[in-house]
């Protein structure tokens, strides 16, 4: 995580009135709203632990690897959390404290889930990275939401035996994981997050300013 800036002008601008450069690094406000917003999707999550994974159980029933269509609620906070506050380490930063939450509270996971919260946000912030913090669209959510699906699935090549399973179990887990991650995860967030732009509750980030001049 970057260093916390305390400073800065407002709205970007300078005191000359030129636009001034944008930070990367961490302010008080980013500190405490990607915390709020780690412990609401730790709530979530826990929520999601009984109803998402009777829908995994399911979809496994019907044919082994299909449950990953479910797994996209689990992705969300690294999606939300980037798209929100913007900077390196945001991503990973409200995903893992989602997952700390959910565990904390009874995740039938325990500390596994702790892994899986690193794994899914380390996922969205290879795609954040790539397009250096600069590109938030539909499209870069949708991006990040299925990049958290790959994290997901390298982790449980090893830690849920998923190495050990076939080659159909395993693209079919990919592909599911994939398309859930790019909705539920991605799309969702995209759309949350602009939803909470809208109602003025973001006006100290660049989402809400960009609501406020669209």
């Amino acid at each position: 995580m970057n260093s916390v800036s305390h400073g800065g002008s407002v709205n970007g601008a300078s005191a000359n009135g030129a636009a001034a450069p944008r930070s990367l690094n961490w302010r008080v406000v980013d500190i405490v709203v990607a915390s709020v917003l780690g412990v609401a999707c730790g709530i979530v999550f826990l929520a999601w632990n009984t109803v998402g994974y009777a829908w995994f159980q399911a979809m496994d029933a019907l044919t082994p690897g299909l449950g990953g269509i479910a797994t996209g609620i689990w992705l969300l906070g690294g999606v939300v959390g980037g798209l929100i506050i913007r900077k390196p380490g945001a991503a990973l930063y409200v995903e893992l404290l989602a997952a700390i939450v959910s565990a904390v509270l009874g995740s039938q996971w325990g500390i596994s889930t702790l892994y899986s919260g690193i794994a899914q946000g380390i996922g969205v912030e290879i795609v954040l990275a790539i397009f250096l913090y600069r590109r938030f669209s539909l499209g870069i959510a949708m991006l990040g939401g299925m990049a958290a699906g790959w994290g997901a699935f390298v982790l449980e090549l090893f830690t849920s035996g998923n190495l050990g399973k076939t080659l159909q179990f395993n693209i079919i887990y990919l592909v599911t994981l994939s398309i859930s991650g790019a909705i539920l995860a991605g799309a969702v967030g995209y759309i949350v997050v602009n939803a909470l732009a809208k109602t003025g509750a973001l006006d100290r980030f660049a989402v809400g300013r960009e609501q406020r001049s669209a």
